[in-house]
């Protein structure tokens, strides 16, 4: 092994993969090295767009900061996005392929694997060491013929592999057992130790079985590591976040679950604020007592809304509207607020044409060319409470496909250049855009809960912003795993001296 990379694999979905690489790179960054994360394939609805415009998974932008890098596309080179028709949208390098059904994929995968390997050759030749990512398990045997991700990824870099499991689902050293038993000779042999994640409890209960597991696997416990409460932005919607609150402010600001719901990352923003409680709502009665309604972005605007209808959800939401609540809908879930949606070449749906909420004077076609570019946008507002706003400047991104018709009702709120970006109501309340993460700095969403509570003047300062937040969490969660984990041999199976 070159000593150039360390994978992390886990015995299933959703063990704590992505945010252990995440404190990885964060810990192999203060130690001095250059590091970056890579992932060949991600299966995910949260994406983000890079400088170039280009479209890759959420989880490696995150493991990117936390390496202190720019995002970069190589660092995920094939994006799976559901669109709910038992078919994904494949994204490779960045750029959208089509749109298969699972057979046709698998038939697809061997002609990624030499792009595959020069993408990852050529990130690694950056950096000094690259913490790669799994999906999945590796153990899933009836995908090993088509794997492009776990351990023929492994054989590709040459790279040790750590395998982790999860505690707190029960059954860990089962897992980790099995998976194991069920890895081939040569697979076996890159395992080089295994994390035992989200522990609750003294460690010292659980030695004599580490000890046991030991001698079964052949290979050593390199650590255990404690349930961390952490916020860092999800990889897919496999997430503990739509089944919660968070916060314990006044304000009930609800964001509504969409089947299909992406980048459901934009809202995270919101709970660093003081005053504010997020929760996702699932059901009709959990909008009645809130405050501020988000719609949220989804891969299947048209399926969803309609979805939404079936479960009696549009009306609480138009009713919230009617009486001067805040409403506001980012991508998809603008789109919604529109009074028409039209598909007729089937771009997103099978529905050639729907009626929207009826909430905004525009109506939407959707294109097959999807708009992926990092954007800034101006709030420039002619009448109303978001006068107050004018000249806020707010950074995102646009991932779309669909064009907007502006009725005469409809009045722009947020430019990008001369491109009107975001449009409101008459009264203001009812507002979307096309640009994620314009919550991030807290400032928007700071103006939107002064204007739910009734206050008279738009407050200047913010509890803290993401970037802020991420920095905090990275090295929180660094310190973490650095204090639970046996970074030395760590070090030794990055360097291939065990």
């Amino acid at each position: 092994m070159r000593g150039k990379s360390l994978m992390i694999q886990g015995t299933a979905s959703s063990v704590g993969k992505s945010v252990l690489c995440s404190a990885l790179l964060r810990i192999l960054r203060q130690d001095g090295l250059r590091v970056a994360p890579f992932k060949a394939q991600n299966l995910a609805l949260n994406s983000f767009v890079t400088k170039d415009g280009r479209e890759m998974g959420r989880a490696q932008v995150t493991q990117a900061q936390a390496a202190g890098l720019e995002p970069d596309v190589r660092m995920n080179p094939v994006l799976l996005k559901p669109t709910g028709d038992r078919r994904s949208q494949v994204i490779v390098n960045g750029r959208v392929v089509g749109s298969m059904t699972a057979m046709e994929y698998h038939k697809y995968k061997p002609a990624l694997r030499e792009s595959i390997r020069h993408i990852y050759e050529e990130l690694e030749s950056e950096v000094d060491c690259v913490v790669i990512e799994g999906a999945g398990s590796p153990a899933e045997i009836n995908l090993r013929e088509g794997d492009i991700v776990n351990m023929s990824m492994a054989k590709a870099a040459d790279a040790p592999v750590i395998l982790v499991g999860d505690i707190n689902l029960g059954g860990v050293f089962a897992s980790l057992l099995g998976t194991v038993m069920l890895l081939t000779d040569d697979e076996r042999a890159r395992v080089k130790g295994v994390i035992i994640n989200k522990f609750r409890g003294d460690v010292k209960i659980l030695e004599p079985c580490l000890r046991m597991l030991e001698e079964r696997i052949g290979v050593p416990v390199l650590g255990v590591v404690p349930w961390m409460d952490v916020e860092l932005e999800d990889e897919d919607s496999v997430t503990e976040r739509f089944e919660r609150s968070v916060g314990e402010g006044d304000l009930d600001v609800a964001v509504v679950r969409l089947k299909h719901i992406s980048n459901f990352t934009d809202f995270q923003a919101l709970t660093l604020q003081k005053g504010a409680r997020v929760r996702y709502a699932q059901t009709a009665a959990d909008l009645e007592k809130a405050d501020i309604i988000i719609l949220p972005g989804t891969k299947n605007t048209i399926e969803d809304l309609i979805d939404l209808r079936n479960r009696g959800m549009d009306a609480p939401i138009i009713r919230h509207a009617r009486r001067g609540g805040i409403l506001m809908g980012v991508c998809g879930g603008y789109q919604m607020l529109g009074r028409k949606l039209r598909d007729p070449r089937h771009v997103e749906s099978r529905v050639p044409e729907v009626a929207g909420l009826d909430l905004l004077d525009m109506e939407v076609e959707f294109t097959p060319e999807k708009k992926t570019v990092q954007s800034s946008g101006l709030v420039e507002c002619e009448e109303g409470w978001l006068r107050e706003l004018n000249g806020l400047i707010l950074d995102g991104y646009e991932i779309h496909a669909g064009e907007n018709e502006f009725g005469k009702d409809c009045i722009p709120w947020l430019k990008i250049g001369q491109h009107v970006d975001g449009v409101c109501n008459a009264d203001g309340n009812v507002l979307g855009s096309y640009l994620h993460g314009l919550f991030d700095d807290g400032q928007f969403f700071q103006a939107l809960a002064h204007k739910a509570r009734g206050e008279a003047s738009v407050p200047g300062s913010v509890t803290m912003t993401m970037d802020e937040f991420r920095e905090r969490e990275f090295d929180r969660i660094a310190n973490i795993v650095r204090s639970s984990v046996d970074m030395k041999r760590i070090y030794d199976i990055i360097h291939g001296e065990v």
